[in-house]
């Protein structure tokens, strides 16, 4: 797939958006004040005649047009985020996930890699066929992506064996393929021992409850300010998240199918089996 060439506006809306109002600011106090000075410095014809534009205003529509792309890029970030945080907190089942389209259903899992704490980027190369869709950033490491919306299969091998060949290419640390679905069984064998991490739908949904979960506790929090001992049983029912007894990777939250109980469930699973009681 080609990849469509970005202009500015989408590298703006692709910034936190408060980058976007800084950059505006930033931008269009250089082209009013900053430039004369590094022109007038420059010395010439040229610059003269540039810095006297610069004097007299000639070149005001630029600076406010360089402030309007800026905020207008920071204001799709800011619906981006707003339409992403809604897309998160409307999914609560397997069917509601399953419904999304291929470019709903990466953002979904973008949205929820960075309620872990990820820096996330839409790289836009993948597309509904596969290829990297999204690179996450975390303490120096890197990690490569893929989204799969296959609603009828399951992931098999070779859809494994492709993305594990492009972690030395992009110079990435580990691998991580989220589906609706199922993986083979050729396709958990070749991932066992690799540093590659299959997220089945249901983990998704998982991963999903614990970001609700956080952003739950967050609002209770604040609204149990005034009372210490309320806000202390709710963030203490939702300590962070601890990391694995056996192989030290991040646990998510799982909820137990016979008896409903949730507990804490290595995020590698099933090449790790291991588990920790919610409570402590």
């Amino acid at each position: 797939m080609v990849r469509r060439k970005e202009s500015a506006l989408d590298v703006l809306a692709a910034l936190p958006w408060q980058i976007g109002i800084a950059l505006g600011v930033a931008g269009y106090w250089f082209v009013r004040h900053g430039a004369a000075k590094v022109f007038h410095a420059s010395g010439g014809p040229i610059a003269e005649g540039m810095t006297r534009g610069f004097e007299t205003d000639a070149l005001a529509p630029l600076a406010w047009m360089v402030l309007a792309v800026c905020w207008i890029g920071a204001a799709a970030s800011y619906i981006r985020r707003l339409q992403r945080a809604r897309l998160l907190a409307t999914r609560s089942d397997l069917a509601s996930i399953a419904a999304l389209d291929w470019r709903q259903f990466e953002q979904l899992v973008g949205e929820a890699f960075r309620r872990q704490g990820y820096a996330v980027e839409e790289t836009g190369q993948g597309g509904a066929d596969g290829g990297v869709d999204l690179i996450l950033r975390r303490a120096g490491s890197r990690t490569l992506v893929q989204c799969k919306q296959w609603r009828q299969r399951q992931v098999n091998v070779s859809t494994v064996r492709e993305m594990w060949g492009l972690l030395a290419h992009h110079g990435a640390d580990a691998i991580k393929i989220v589906c609706v679905g199922g993986y083979t069984d050729d396709a958990r064998r070749f991932a066992h021992g690799k540093a590659i991490d299959l997220i089945t739908g249901s983990d998704l949904v998982t991963m999903i409850a614990a970001a609700q979960n956080r952003v739950a506790t967050s609002t209770t929090f604040g609204a149990a300010s005034d009372n210490p001992s309320a806000a202390s049983t709710d963030i203490g029912a939702t300590a962070a998240k601890p990391t694995c007894p056996r192989c030290s990777t991040d646990m998510a939250l799982r909820t137990n199918r016979q008896n409903g109980e949730q507990f804490w469930g290595c995020s590698r699973y099933p090449q790790c089996r291991g588990t920790r009681a919610l409570q402590g």
